[in-house]
């Protein structure tokens, strides 16, 4: 599917409206149907990631509880379009395809349910949940888009950095950057997605790993 430019700003939804889902949604018009002067819309699919991340036999038991604010991102990131960078200095979006949700809330819900799944930690909710935790997890979503770099197909690129703080006193205990980029293995809008789903999951698992060992180590250094 070939990218076009797109300058239109999309609000970011709230995340109550959007949960993820399995699998791609396809919504379309039927023929003859017509909104606001009688135009057609384009077809539009909705893509979604389930990244399925397994706890590894490294990570730590921990007993402290773990509260996530809402991440950031920029504007272009923080956007229900599906971005691609063709040339270093040039971004633009695929035509007809747009995500579940956007990046900031899939990145937070893939920790969110990894964490879950892991049985590692004691708890581990959303900052306003009602679950007190002794660290926060502050998260800026910095890259989330599709970069051909000069090569025949776009890599997935998902770039996060991340500050882990310990509550009572707001100390960041660590703060660390993570990236992966996944080749896809074509230019087609559904490969490309695949590719965004491996890199997720990389940076997910390389990321609650370092979650639960830094807490870890910092509850034991201040016992």
């Amino acid at each position: 599917m070939k990218p076009i430019l797109s300058h239109t700003p999309v609000r970011r939804p709230a995340r109550a409206s959007l949960p993820l889902l399995a699998g791609v949604l396809v919504l379309a018009l039927l023929p003859g149907c017509s909104i606001l002067g009688g135009k057609e819309r384009t077809p539009t699919t909705i893509y979604t990631l389930n990244p399925q991340v397994a706890a590894e036999p490294s990570w730590p038991q921990v007993d402290w509880q773990l509260a996530l604010p809402a991440a950031t991102a920029s504007a272009m990131v923080d956007s229900m379009r599906v971005v691609v960078r063709p040339r270093p200095n040039e971004l633009q979006v695929y035509k007809g395809a747009r995500w579940s949700d956007v990046p900031p809330n899939m990145v937070e819900e893939a920790i969110l349910h990894t964490l879950e799944r892991s049985g590692r930690i004691g708890a581990v909710a959303r900052q306003g949940s009602g679950v007190g935790g002794d660290y926060r997890l502050v998260l800026d979503v910095r890259r989330f888009e599709s970069e051909y770099a000069g090569a025949a197909v776009p890599s997935a690129v998902v770039e996060v950095n991340a500050k882990l703080l310990h509550a009572p006193d707001q100390q960041i205990v660590a703060g660390h950057t993570f990236s992966h980029a996944t080749p896809a293995t074509g230019t087609e809008v559904d490969a490309v997605v695949q590719a965004f789903e491996q890199s997720l999951e990389a940076v997910t698992a390389e990321m609650a790993g370092w979650i639960l060992t830094n807490g870890d180590t910092h509850e034991a250094e201040h016992r």
